[in-house]
């Protein structure tokens, strides 16, 4: 275990809030940092519990619904975590957490309530690490394995961390970023004082914080893609009700299941279908460590893969070898991060028969709360309000606008945005409802038809042009493997469609590849919306979840 030592001022901060005790109903939390800093609760959106299943007690520590009940229930011997190298069982897990938590507590001093900053790709430690925190009363903040020391420094110094458990293999950037007093373990390193070690020489039982349900035990942050990230706080009944709601209702996953994802651990995305979903089922994760398209389709071949769960860039990247694929495992395929364009439903399916579960979430609701599977999948729509929540299309005073109208995508349930230190509340959350800033249209059925984000529409010469259903229009043509379409300030008409495209490779558009692709995109599309501007690139701006970061686009624009 390392301290990093470099001045007095944040370790006196961080004593502090250690000592602090703060009296909150209920609340195991010695550490109060988190419940000092939620918004006021005039802020908060309203919650549902509409659900027998969503009627949680009072007391509730998620670490025990996910893991210990299994072992308690006699299953402890069933598969949990398989890779390409190991697999551990319930019982292997909940012990390395047991071990975990008391090498928190008796080396780092954890008290219930401090952030404990973990980093390292998706692997077995990281998911015991993440259960040991949670186990300990400590509030588990979850990060991008590839993330620099800046933006290290931004989330520490946000979340007010003091610890962390790093992979050994990236512990240059966190040791560059971390302040004075930061305590580190690193684990799958060759030290003496590596987490391995020293959770080896721990005792193997544990008894799990009493953790109220409103208790923290998650921040998150958004991934950036509208500028600096923001932290979100999620409570222990948070992380259960994306499992009793969207899985439970959607995914309907069962003991045999056999999850595989792309989505890192720091994103909720992948924290529910790697960690909450399968645990909560006792099913079973193979996690990988770089999950590309083709290391994907392997899992599903190799180890029977049957709920697989990756962005729509994903899904097309697979599109040429899933013809070819043994897939027969294979019952369930998730698409969510950014909007599942039809064109990449349709290739899939012309593919290979699967329908693509396609869901809009955030990291604010911390996961889906609209989707559809099955034959009540219809393409190019991203379904209905998920069992547990309502959702609206609000027009910008709040009010609901008839069927087949644009307006702003609002949306209730058990989980809902509380933003630490939330200078943002009040704009996420407006009326008791979060508004997550997409512009959507339901339909007379009740589907909700994405349409763009608030900030993706685009105003030209008078109409209102979506952005992404130009991208989607691009990417009907064989040529293109990806496209973002962005407004780009014109004098005439105050904006145009401007769109920067990805070729395929070898693809060859003629002597005016740029007009090749806007006569394309007018025959696919009502004319006025074709890309007046077309750029052509090696890539797109990305986030580290892969969802496309449009603003810096507009940046250079």
């Amino acid at each position: 275990m390392k301290v990093v030592c470099r001045g007095r001022a944040r370790r006196a901060r961080a004593e502090a809030h250690r000592r602090k005790l703060t009296h909150v109903a209920r609340s195991a939390h010695v550490d109060t940092f988190t419940k000092e800093n939620l918004p006021p609760r005039a802020q908060w959106p309203e919650f549902l519990f509409d659900l027998p299943e969503l009627a949680y007690p009072s007391t509730l520590n998620c670490a025990t619904e996910l893991l210990d009940r299994h072992v308690e229930a006699g299953t402890g011997e069933k598969r949990c975590i398989v890779t390409d190298r190991e697999t551990w069982t319930y019982n292997d897990l909940l012990t390395k957490a047991n071990e975990v938590a008391h090498a928190l507590i008796e080396e780092m001093g954890l008290v219930p309530g401090n952030r404990v900053l973990l980093r390292g790709p998706n692997n077995p430690w990281l998911v015991a690490s993440w259960f040991g925190v949670v186990k300990a009363g400590g509030v588990a903040v979850t990060t991008m394995p590839l993330l620099r020391k800046g933006e290290l420094e931004t989330m520490v110094e946000i979340a007010d961390v003091t610890m962390a458990i790093c992979d050994h293999r990236f512990i240059e950037e966190l040791d560059a970023a971390a302040p004075d007093g930061f305590q580190i373990f690193t684990y799958g390193g060759p030290e003496q004082d590596d987490l391995i070690k020293v959770a080896a020489s721990k005792r193997s039982k544990f008894k799990n914080v009493a953790t109220a349900a409103d208790d923290v035990c998650m921040l998150a942050f958004t991934s950036g893609t509208t500028g600096k990230p923001k932290a979100t706080m999620h409570f222990h009944r948070d992380v259960l009700a994306i499992a009793d709601t969207f899985a439970r209702h959607v995914l309907r996953p069962t003991p045999d299941d056999l999850f595989a994802a792309s989505p890192p651990l720091a994103f909720t995305f992948g924290l529910g279908q790697s960690v909450v979903f399968p645990m909560r089922a006792g099913a079973a994760v193979y996690l990988l460590e770089q999950p590309s398209p083709p290391r994907l389709l392997e899992a599903v071949e190799r180890h029977g893969v049957t709920v697989l769960a990756t962005a729509p860039t994903g899904y097309r990247a697979m599109v040429p070898d899933l013809r070819a694929a043994n897939l027969k495992s294979l019952r369930a395929c998730v698409s969510a991060g950014e909007t599942l364009p039809k064109a990449t439903w349709q290739a899939v399916h012309d593919a290979c028969g699967l329908r693509v579960i396609d869901g809009i979430g955030s990291t604010e609701m911390l996961h889906i709360f609209i989707s559809a599977a099955g034959e009540d999948i219809r393409a190019g729509s991203t379904g209905r309000a998920v069992p547990g929540y309502v959702a609206q299309v609000q027009d910008p005073d709040g009010r609901p606008v008839p069927d087949g109208e644009l307006g702003r995508l609002a949306v209730k349930g058990p989980t809902g945005c509380r933003y630490l230190r939330g200078d943002r509340q009040t704009t996420y959350v407006q009326g008791g409802w979060n508004v997550t800033g997409d512009v959507y249209v339901r339909d007379a059925d009740g589907y909700f038809h994405y349409q763009a984000r608030a900030d993706d529409m685009i105003i030209s010469a008078g109409y209102n042009i979506a952005g992404p259903e130009v991208e989607e229009a691009l990417l009907r043509h064989p040529a293109v493997a990806e496209a973002a379409v962005i407004g780009a300030p014109d004098a005439e008409r105050g904006m145009i469609v401007k769109a920067v495209v990805v070729l395929q490779p070898g693809a060859d558009l003629g002597p005016e590849p740029a007009k090749t692709l806007q006569d394309f995109v007018k025959s696919q599309i009502a004319p006025y919306k074709y890309p007046r501007a077309i750029e052509f690139a090696d890539a797109l701006p990305r986030t580290a979840t892969g969802k496309l970061q449009r603003f810096r686009l507009r940046a250079t624009s």
